[in-house]
């Protein structure tokens, strides 16, 4: 799945090969599911064609293009989305649709463009998630007004981070993965921190972590694997428990719909006066 790098890489290189060139050619798949094109994808095309690309943007994992004058099409690249140039290496990662040996353009190709130049490009989806659209300002409208700090171009302060994460109730991945919270982040990259994180665990937070493992697995079999009997305030009723007055039921179902994302490792981190608790997967001011 594209995550921050692999967009970025996409952006660089059609900042590197497409800025200052004209379009003369567009040809937009008609997949409506896909293109999101209130005019029409006609309309869409007609948009396109004569303009110059001024500048390639980016902000978490979504792109846009630039022009000399609006309206400007917009790349969210949900799970396999994806720019090619033709001659042009850009990036590969899983699920990646076209190969050098494939047609040109590709069959699930939903964004065609043709320069003055003759450079061709392409963003592709072959499994439609992604999105395309055409904004007036794309910064100023959903989806992109509503993302959080790009993790990379407007990195969180650590006492803005710190401080952030002691307001938050919800586990560590899932943080992470919220797009609200930093843009970018999606599940190799926060695997990767997260496993990071976990390589460099002093003795004392090893420890931690072993105690705590022996503590939840030794408190479970000594309730015979009663949840009832489990403490109110471990995660499992939270993503698991259903009786009321136990557990607010919009954070259950938020829990459900993360599922099982808490990385305890992670867990044992401290951020002066704030801990995040190996057991709960919560961030919690220490009193």
């Amino acid at each position: 799945m594209p995550e921050l790098p692999e967009v970025e890489a996409a952006r660089r290189a059609l900042e590197a090969h497409c800025v200052g060139r004209r379009i003369t050619r567009c040809a937009v798949a008609d997949d409506s599911k896909v293109v999101v094109a209130a005019a029409g994808r006609v309309a869409f095309e007609r948009a396109m064609v004569g303009r110059t690309i001024v500048a390639a943007r980016r902000r978490g994992k979504n792109l846009w293009l630039r022009l000399d004058a609006p309206p400007f099409p917009s790349f969210q690249f949900g799970m396999a989305g994806a720019i090619y140039i033709k001659g042009v290496a850009v990036t590969k990662y899983k699920r990646s649709a076209v190969n050098s040996e494939d047609e040109w353009p590709s069959k699930y190709s939903k964004f065609f463009v043709e320069l003055d130049d003759g450079l061709e490009f392409s963003f592709t989806d072959k499994r439609r998630f992604a999105r395309v659209r055409l904004f007036d300002d794309p910064e100023t409208v959903p989806p992109i007004s509503e993302l959080g700090p790009d993790a990379l171009f407007e990195p969180m302060s650590v006492d803005n981070f710190v401080d952030s994460l002691s307001r938050k109730k919800i586990g560590i991945k899932a943080l992470l993965l919220d797009q609200s919270f930093i843009s970018g982040i999606g599940n190799w990259i926060a695997d990767e921190v997260l496993y990071q994180i976990a390589s460099s665990l002093t003795r004392e937070s090893c420890e931690a972590l072993h105690q705590s493992i022996q503590e939840v697995v030794k408190y479970a079999v000594d309730v015979d694997a009663d949840c009832d009997r489990f403490p109110v305030e471990w995660l499992f009723h939270h993503r698991w428990g259903k009786k009321p007055g136990k557990v607010d039921d919009e954070l259950r179902q938020l829990c459900m719909k993360i599922g099982m994302s808490v990385i305890m490792c992670s867990s044992l981190l401290s951020f002066g006066p704030h801990q995040i608790y190996p057991v709960s997967g919560y961030c919690r001011k220490e009193n």
